[in-house]
């Protein structure tokens, strides 16, 4: 049982993020966000995927002003993604969002931080201090950058808290995983606020996938993380989801969806097409909702008895294969029947 590290909770809209509640699966907007038909469309596909809190970049006022717009079609709460110009913070929360995401490392005046203060305090509005790696103030890049990253973050905590306000999230990112690690360990135990994870600028699905899996899975296991998200390198970010919510699943975290069981196999398969069956199985799961596991086994070495330990598992054999369902035996079929026959138990379970 992975003990978690206790925080504070925060309210983002109707989502709970820290304290005992689940955590989070986030992802980001990949569209213009001044084009508030394809924002919006992408945030209901993020959402029917899952995604519970969605981040939106807001570059200039034109993307500022269709916020709003955006805020009435979003089905979940909205995090505004603030660099640089601190008034676009206050035009964000002007237009209704749930959370201001803002970074550090490229908003440093006092004055203008205390602007966004103050703002979030009237509307009950929570912070998100986002330092990221590639963006520390120049003077902090020498040295130990795990350390400056945790640094920069308490230096603001500690402004935001003398400005009276403690509706906080923290996110310590960088590309390269180690660094994340240590980054958020090294913060973890120095404050009281939710941590949001994830590794950024991870790359694309294939190695994007396996980084942040291993990050996020390291910092999940330590206890750490309230909220996450996989970045990838892909034009849909419901592929970000999917990902976030398997690896949930791997640390027994979270349950969403059906658990697929499918063995590498070897010399040993003789089920023809079994790649393909596998592949299959896993598109008809795709649009169920159900917490179940299947197994697709391709031998008598593992097959009976991951098949037998599945909700419904098929151990297939040569030229037929036998269905368990909750480790009873129902019945033996023909191979051109396996992914029919295996649906139909499935859906009977169901």
């Amino acid at each position: 049982m992975i003990k978690r590290r206790a925080s504070r909770p925060i309210h983002v809209g109707d989502v709970i993020v820290g304290g005992a509640g689940k955590i989070v699966v986030q992802s980001m907007t990949k569209t213009d966000t001044r084009d508030v038909a394809a924002t919006a469309d992408q945030i209901s596909q993020l959402a029917s995927a899952g995604c519970e809190i969605v981040r939106i970049a807001v570059p200039d006022m034109e993307a500022a002003g269709a916020l709003a717009q955006i805020k009435r079609r979003s089905p979940i709460p909205l995090i505004a993604d603030i660099h640089f110009d601190y008034r676009l913070a206050l035009a964000a929360m002007e237009s209704g969002v749930e959370q201001v995401r803002f970074n550090p490392g490229n908003i440093r005046d006092r004055e203008h931080i205390a602007a966004i203060v103050r703002a979030a305090r009237e509307r009950s509005i929570p912070l998100r201090i986002g330092v990221n790696a590639g963006s520390l103030p120049h003077e902090r890049r020498s040295g130990h950058l795990a350390v400056h990253m945790a640094e920069a973050a308490l230096e603001q905590i500690r402004l935001i808290e003398h400005l009276e306000y403690d509706r906080i999230e923290v996110s310590l990112k960088a590309s390269d995983v180690l660094t994340t690690i240590e980054a958020n360990r090294a913060i973890a135990e120095r404050m009281p606020y939710p941590l949001h994870i994830g590794i950024t600028e991870s790359g694309p699905p294939r190695t994007g996938s396996i980084k942040s899996a291993v990050g996020l899975g390291t910092l999940l296991y330590l206890g750490i993380g309230d909220s996450l998200r996989v970045s990838l390198t892909t034009p849909d970010p419901c592929e970000e989801v999917f990902a976030g919510y398997e690896i949930l699943k791997a640390l027994e975290l979270r349950q969403r969806g059906p658990r697929l069981v499918s063995c590498p196999t070897c010399g040993r398969c003789e089920a023809r097409g079994f790649y393909e069956l596998v592949e299959s199985v896993e598109k008809r799961l795709a649009g169920m909702n159900a917490t179940i596991t299947v197994a697709v086994m391709g031998c008598v070495v593992n097959g009976p008895g991951e098949a037998r330990d599945a909700d419904v598992g098929l151990a297939c054999g040569k030229g037929r294969g036998v269905i368990f369902k909750k480790g009873e035996k129902v019945r033996t079929v023909e191979e051109p029947d396996f992914l029919e026959a295996l649906t139909a138990e499935i859906k009977a379970l169901l």
